[in-house]
This record gives C-alpha cells, structure tokens and sequence, in this order.
C-alpha cells in the first residue's frame, strides 16, 4: 500500500511513470497505444492499458481516466493507489471479476493542462455516427462570440452580457447551452468533432481488444469539475435505458444518494450527446453493460466554466503573452484538480467504494 498523496502527480509524465511502475510491481503487462504528437514538455503521450485477472473472464470492470485530459490526475491517481491496493486486488480476484485500468483516455489534454485532445473535441461528445447528421446547438451557436471574445480577460461588458443572460434565462440554460456538445465551431468549448478523434479509435479498439469475453460489464469513468467540492456523484452512463439505470442504482446507489441521470434531470450534469459510454453498445454487443461517470467537484461551475473559455481563447491566441498564458494553464488545473490532501484523501475512499461495489454488482449477477 502506497500513501494517499504517492498515487497522485501534478504532470502527465509523472503521473505515466506511477501508473507504469505500479503495474510493474502488480506484476501486470501494459499494452501503450502512442500518441502521434509528444507532450508540453516533450515527453511520449500514450494511452497505456493493463489487466489485473483472467483474460478471457466473463465479468470485467473498466476503471478509466483522463477521458478529458486535465481530469486525469484525479483519475490517474486514483488508478494508481488501486495497482497498490492488495486488499482490493483479492476482492476482485475472488470474485472472478477482472479489472481493466485504460490510463488517460487523452493524454494530449492531459499532458498540455487542456480538456479536450489535440483535435480540440470534447472527447466525451466524439460518439456519434457522423455518417448522419449532427445535433444542432442553437444555444450553444447564439452564445459563442460571448464565450470567446476577442481580448481576455473579458471586457466588463462581456462579463455583463453574460450575467444579463444568466439573469434572464437561468444558470440551469447556460450550463445546457455550454456543455451539451456542439459540432458548428471547431475552435468552441464543448466541441464534438467532425471524425472520430485518435482517442476515440483506440478506445474502441481497447475494447474490442479486451472485452470480448465478457458478459457481464462495468464501466467506472473517472471525471471532475462538477458538484460540490470533494463529493463524486455517481452519474448514470448509458443509452437511456431503465435496466441499465436500475442496475447503477443496485450496485452505487443508497435511498440517500441515488444514482443521478441526465436523463431525468437529477444529475449535476446538463444532458449531453455524443458520450464515450456508447461505444459499448458498438463493440460490446455480447455483454450487458453498467456504467457510471464518478464526477467530483472542485470549485463552482461558474469558475469551471470561466477557466475553459481562457483555455479555448489562449487555444485560438498562442501569441498571448506568456505570463498570461501560464495564469490561464494555472486556473484550468486549479479548475479540476484541487491540490489538497483534504480532496485527494476524498477521491480514493469514495472511487475505492464504488469499485468494490461494483465487483460485487458483477458477481451478484444482479
């Protein structure tokens, strides 16, 4: 066992090296899927993946991080006390339920401080056929200048056209119009795509690769950025899907926190398209499926929100002074990931509960 603090890291390649190490000493091979580009430090970005169990074990749990990048020094460290945890190791174990560890999901974003990868998409809003056509954010195109204006910090009346709206239309419809997803403006916050990004292609085949076997399948996705401070809420990930939903609900959920769903309006989290969960339904046709996103909050959604436009804005201005840069990289980290060993001790006791429930949803059969 590994100290609380130990299985976290404040950059990318030293959070690789401490996944990479811990499954050394687990004992478990990695297979590294490498980026194409390198790092903000030059560093190699690779999604590395490892299985603790039986490769062909009927009932499989997926433990991932750094869908979006920045995130994944939440998730990450939380994958990394697990590879040193020998008590929850035997659990899995002795319930015949493999886990499989996918380390960051986007490790362009994560290594370069942004949320999306270096396609500039919300990986998490990739998940479409885009053979069809796309959903259209009429919110989200009516907002945008607004978001990305062309001096920052914003002018005092930006800020004020913001507030006036807020005002009028209510927090609940910006958050909407924000973080659904949209598909019109590459260079815009929450951005789809228009392909299927490079972390999209090797998650899928991460699954072809590895859940083939399984019938049975959980999914725990590690998030921040929403919620209050330090608390993960268990948020429904799937097609809306009432057995689906129930079964999240038997294995997180507890009369006094249920398992949330955008689907109902119960959860912090505006409906959204294009999520990463789906993909399940297209490489893993033999299993039933059961996913949450464990989301954690860190500072409130307006601060998240304000950290991203500087992220997006300093995206379409790399002449941006470099003192303004480094304050606009130090906000998005501060924005979703609180460097205290209050949050962090946080982190792994609820992640550690929700994974050993979730070996136990798995082998009831329930």
């Amino acid at each position: 066992m590994i100290g609380v603090g130990e299985a976290f890291a404040s950059r990318y390649a030293q959070a690789r090296s401490k996944f990479l190490q811990g499954c050394a000493e687990a004992g478990l091979a990695v297979q590294s899927h490498v980026h194409p580009l390198r790092g903000r430090d030059g560093e190699a970005l690779a999604i590395d993946v490892a299985l603790d169990g039986d490769a062909d074990a009927g009932k499989l749990l997926i433990v991932s991080s750094g869908c979006h990048g920045v995130e994944g020094h939440c998730g990450s460290g939380v994958q990394v006390f697990a590879l040193h945890d020998a008590e929850w190791r035997e659990k899995a174990r002795d319930q015949g339920v493999a886990v499989l560890y996918i380390h960051a999901l986007n490790p362009h974003g994560f290594s370069h401080g942004r949320r999306v990868t270096h396609e500039n998409v919300d990986l998490n809003r990739n998940f479409l056929d885009f053979s069809k056509p796309l959903p259209v954010n009429e919110a989200y195109a009516s907002l945008h200048a607004l978001l990305l204006p062309e001096q920052w910090p914003p002018s005092a009346a930006n800020q004020a056209a913001i507030d006036s709206l807020i005002a009028r239309e209510g927090l609940g419809f910006y958050q909407a119009a924000v973080s659904r997803g949209q598909y019109q403006f590459a260079d815009g916050l929450f951005y789809g795509g228009d392909a299927p990004t490079w972390s999209n292609r090797t998650v899928r085949e991460v699954l072809r690769s590895h859940a083939a076997p399984a019938t049975r399948l959980g999914w725990i996705d590690l998030h921040t950025g929403l919620g209050p401070n330090g608390i993960g809420e268990r948020i429904f990930a799937g097609r809306d899907d009432k057995s689906a939903y129930a079964r999240a609900n038997a294995w997180w959920g507890s009369p006094a926190a249920p398992v949330t769903s955008m689907y109902d309006g119960s959860s912090t989290s505006a409906y959204l398209t294009g999520l990463m969960c789906y993909a399940l339904d297209d490489e893993c046709p033999q299993a039933e499926h059961t996913s949450i996103a464990l989301e954690y909050g860190t500072e409130a959604m307006l601060e998240v929100t304000a950290a991203l436009r500087g992220d997006h804005w300093l995206h379409c201005h790399p002449e941006a002074p470099a003192e303004l840069a480094e304050a606009i990289h130090a906000r998005m980290l501060a924005a979703f990931y609180c460097d205290t060993d209050a949050w962090r001790g946080q982190v792994i006791s609820q992640a550690r509960q929700a994974m050993f429930q979730a070996v136990d949803g798995l082998a009831s059969g329930k």
